[in-house]
């Protein structure tokens, strides 16, 4: 039976405080985001099931970037280049700005800010045994997968199958660098992989 305490101490303090100061401050771009989804004749979120600690199912929440229906047209990757994103979700993933409703998760408790990557269910079925350790924790926003395929697109728009590519293959590299985390979590290592989520952010954007 896992434990079922956070990997360290005040952990789940901080993703409160952190997330609910983020909201309140960002409230205005937030706002501003689902004014331009509506605009665009769509709704503001996209919620999909995913899967965090013991194999809990939660609903992500996510801003929009594909056009209505995307999930239905293709299967759940997206390479650089998808026609199923629209000229607004270009512009929210370059930014990372669609990733912002996950806050409203952390607050909730469905995701940690630090922690590995949260898969699809289709997914997760296609984890080996050793691999389904990475979900004795919280996934997060930030984590060491999400920093190390930070170009997920790019790298899938030149693989032949890019579905076959990622099931195969990124899924796999994506898993053991999560599983790092599980050896070196701490409150240390967390702030440092945030300070350097922003940082990659910041000069990929420069």
């Amino acid at each position: 039976m896992f434990s079922r305490l956070d990997p360290w101490p005040g952990k789940r303090v901080l993703d409160i405080v952190v997330s609910a100061v983020a909201l309140l401050v960002l409230t205005p771009v937030l706002l501003a985001i689902v004014l331009a989804e509506w605009l665009s004749q769509g709704p503001a979120l996209y919620r999909q099931q995913r899967v965090t600690r013991y194999g809990e199912r939660f609903e992500i929440l996510k801003f929009r970037t594909m056009v209505v229906g995307a999930d239905r047209m293709s299967a759940n990757v997206s390479p650089a280049g998808d026609p199923r994103v629209t000229r607004l979700g270009h512009f929210l993933r370059r930014w990372y700005l669609d990733e912002l409703p996950q806050l409203y998760n952390v607050l909730r408790g469905d995701m940690s800010l630090v922690g590995p990557r949260p898969e699809t269910v289709e997914y997760v079925t296609l984890l080996a045994p050793d691999e389904r350790r990475v979900l004795t924790v919280r996934t997060g926003i930030a984590g060491p997968s999400t920093l190390a395929f930070m170009d997920e697109a790019d790298i899938l728009a030149a693989a032949p199958d890019p579905v076959a590519y990622y099931k195969t293959t990124m899924l796999h590299d994506r898993v053991r660098a999560d599983l790092s985390y599980l050896d070196h979590c701490s409150f240390t290592y967390d702030l440092g992989l945030l300070i350097r989520q922003v940082v990659t952010i910041l000069r990929r954007l420069c």
